[in-house]
């Protein structure tokens, strides 16, 4: 397949040009505007996917017409409880119709929306509201328990909306005051460079800390999210320019994704550019299985989809061949968060029938590199090339661009290769100058993610700058140690980190998550002859997979020490909180020592 793949990427980067008005609103293009065209009711912006307590699967659709009037309906709400432009309204729910509803909301107003995750705690709550100083906050029966309980020390919230089952513990009842108001709203003429969403980090590297994400920052997302979706959104009248020798074609595409609509994975690269596209998004709120991503891609016939690394590891494990099972209708996939590796690349090839799109961004810099399958050939394993619009190189610490093959720090700069700004940029951290000038040098933002890049303009993820580590005075980027791993049958996911060690410094330790079939295996053992044959049975297995790792990589390379366990501490964002690991690790070698 990848051998079949035209090459137009020179053209495409090359011609690009950026096109940001001055007045531009996020929830102009993504709501009302398609609310204004004939069959707007007809129109399905959100299909819900729900299962009831006796198992009972419940389908509901909400039209664009009937989100713009919501939206209306909950700005005048806001409006009413005394927001007005630049405040900032958290949103606390998952992905549900009134958390659509309220995103358009907030954004037309002029004010800012702060998406707070509802799997958060009392002090994660705690810190975002307070540090952003967020005058409303809405939320249902998943959060307002945490919110409620944290409110006495965030003194900036002056009210709580409570949606669905929330509205007898909150002062104001979302869908009581919104039937009250008219479905017309006068949108605030934003400007593109004005704050529309504040969206924190996911704190893996430090405190989280608040980015401030203007309205143009979708148009500077829209070349990669279309990039990696194949082309996504063709039919929705938007005007673009066919690559030579293809043909515009007409779509119905559907797009799901588990990504939480609190993080950007969820908000930036699923809701807000379906939306833009005038398209169909599917809104599941329940716990993610290999099982329930099967059942909606099959359901609601989707077209599109963004799965984390980690999702599709359990969807090839648990469905080696899913086409025998399911019937699915996908066009295109991208994926983010973690290195892909070429055992999920190949998965997807052969089994799902598509080329998985990797793609590679952050908060403040969102959708800046990755693959085109449609366009140019997607190689395994590699986060792809710098996006239409973005000039992204690998750069040193004294801002130098690196030779071919040398690692360093991913970056991309604020004008793009004809000396235009590019919009995809925040503004600045919230309350945090010193660290919005450290995220730069010179021209050129930083990430903090270490690649390589190829003679062809590939990139080649590294890691973290803090999750790279020496261990024998060998260099380890524990992703390729874990993309090794998965391809052993009995790894279902698994990390790698630092062990301390007091004569190599560090020894390379791998946790490891084993497949349904090792676990039940696992467990069998143990009834049938009890702890020796346990520990039997996992020597058995370590050595396998450690043999395995021998054989695919270098000799240094492979985890001296295996752990097994039940699940890896992730981030809401479906990244492996490697920091968490290696921690515990020091604290393990420090209790050692004290022995």
């Amino acid at each position: 397949m990848q051998s079949q793949t035209p090459d137009h990427y020179d053209s495409l980067y090359q011609q690009f040009r950026w096109h940001v008005p001055e007045f531009f609103n996020m929830a102009q293009v993504c709501s009302r505007r398609w609310a204004a065209l004939p069959g707007a009711s007809k129109r399905i912006a959100v299909r819900a996917h729900s299962t009831d307590a006796s198992g009972q699967k419940h389908y509901k659709t909400l039209s664009y017409k009937a989100l713009c009037e919501q939206a209306s309906q909950l700005s005048h709400v806001l409006a009413r409880l005394g927001v007005v432009r630049g405040d900032r309204v958290a949103i606390v729910m998952p992905q549900r119709f009134e958390t659509a509803v309220a995103y358009m909301a907030v954004l037309q107003m002029g004010a800012v929306a702060v998406p707070l995750s509802m799997l958060f705690g009392p002090d994660a709550l705690e810190y975002r509201l307070a540090d952003s100083g967020a005058v409303v906050a809405i939320c249902d029966e998943s959060s307002v328990g945490n919110v409620i309980q944290v409110r006495k020390n965030c003194r900036n919230v002056r009210s709580l909306i409570g949606v669905g089952e929330a509205t007898d513990q909150t002062e104001v009842d979302y869908a009581f005051e919104c039937a009250l108001m008219p479905t017309e709203y006068a949108a605030a003429p934003t400007r593109a460079d004005e704050g529309a969403v504040l969206i924190y980090t996911s704190g893996t590297t430090g405190p989280p800390k608040g980015a401030l994400i203007p309205h143009r920052a979708l148009i500077g997302n829209l070349t990669g999210f279309v990039a990696s979706q194949n082309w996504f959104g063709f039919d929705a009248g938007v005007k673009q320019r066919a690559t030579p020798g293809q043909q515009r074609a007409r779509t119905n595409s559907v797009f799901w994704s588990p990504a939480d609509w609190a993080w950007t994975g969820g908000l930036m690269d699923a809701l807000l550019p379906s939306l833009y596209f005038g398209r169909t998004i599917i809104a599941f709120n329940g716990r993610f299985s290999p099982d329930v991503a099967f059942e909606i891609l099959e359901k609601h016939r989707v077209t599109h989809s963004f799965l984390f690394p980690t999702a599709l590891k359990a969807m090839m494990k648990a469905y080696p061949k899913p086409r025998q099972h399911f019937a699915l209708h996908l066009q295109a996939m991208m994926s983010a968060g973690e290195a892909v590796g070429d055992a999920v690349f190949a998965y997807c090839q052969d089994e799902l029938g598509i080329t998985v799109n990797e793609m590679f961004g952050q908060t403040e810099i969102n959708y800046i590199v990755g693959n085109c399958n449609k366009f140019y050939p997607a190689r395994p394993g590699s986060m792809g090339k710098a996006y239409p619009g973005h000039r992204v190189a690998v750069i040193d610490d004294a801002g130098e661009v690196c030779p071919v093959g040398v690692a360093g720090d991913v970056a991309v700069n604020r004008c793009d290769i004809h000396g235009h700004p590019d919009p995809v940029f925040f503004l600045g951290y919230w309350k945090n100058e010193a660290a919005t000038r450290a995220k730069y040098t010179g021209d050129w933002c930083r990430t903090g993610d270490l690649a390589t890049q190829d003679a062809q303009g590939y990139l080649w993820y590294q890691g973290r700058a803090d999750d790279v580590f020496k261990a024998a005075g060998y260099r380890i980027g524990p992703s390729e140690v874990e993309n090794c791993l998965v391809k052993h049958p009995a790894v279902a996911n698994a990390a790698v980190v630092p062990k301390p060690d007091k004569e190599r410094g560090a020894v390379v330790k791998a946790y490891v998550i084993l497949a349904p079939d090792f676990i039940a295996a696992r467990a069998l053992s143990t009834t049938v002859a009890g702890k020796n044959s346990l520990k039997n049975y996992d020597e058995k297995l370590i050595a396998s997979i450690q043999q395995h790792v021998k054989g695919l990589l270098a000799p240094y390379e492979y985890p001296k020490e295996i752990e097994f366990i039940d699940a890896l501490p992730m981030t809401t964002t479906g990244k492996v909180q490697r920091r968490v690991l290696r921690l515990q690790e020091e604290a393990r070698a420090q209790d050692e020592n004290f022995k």
